[in-house]
């Protein structure tokens, strides 16, 4: 918990504003999704589409390759696997997804 002093009402700027720049960072969506997107390294050719397309900057790259997903921010919305031209990209069912991998994440 943060040691600031919280603000009076005075104080809180207005609803859907946003007051700094590159504050998604701060705020972990991932929960959110029912769906998450999973790679097949094999059928992968390292395009990058879905990092273009990705609306949540989830897809991690290093060196002009896909490294990974950032799962804590992606919302599972489809777009990356919609758009990768070799359908290296499924979208499995979360709750499936825990079934197979033994509950882990």
């Amino acid at each position: 918990m943060s040691n600031s002093k919280k603000l009076g009402w005075k104080e809180i700027p207005e609803g859907g504003l946003i007051v700094e720049g590159g504050n998604a960072a701060n705020y972990e969506t991932g929960t959110w999704r029912s769906s998450r997107p999973v790679r097949d390294v094999d059928k992968c050719t390292n395009c990058l589409i879905c990092w273009v397309y990705c609306p949540d900057s989830s897809i991690l790259t290093s060196d002009g390759k896909l490294t990974g997903i950032d799962y804590s921010h992606c919302k599972g919305c489809g777009i990356c696997a919609e758009e990768c031209p070799v359908k290296a990209i499924e979208m499995i069912d979360e709750k499936e997804f825990a079934k197979q991998k033994g509950g882990r994440k």
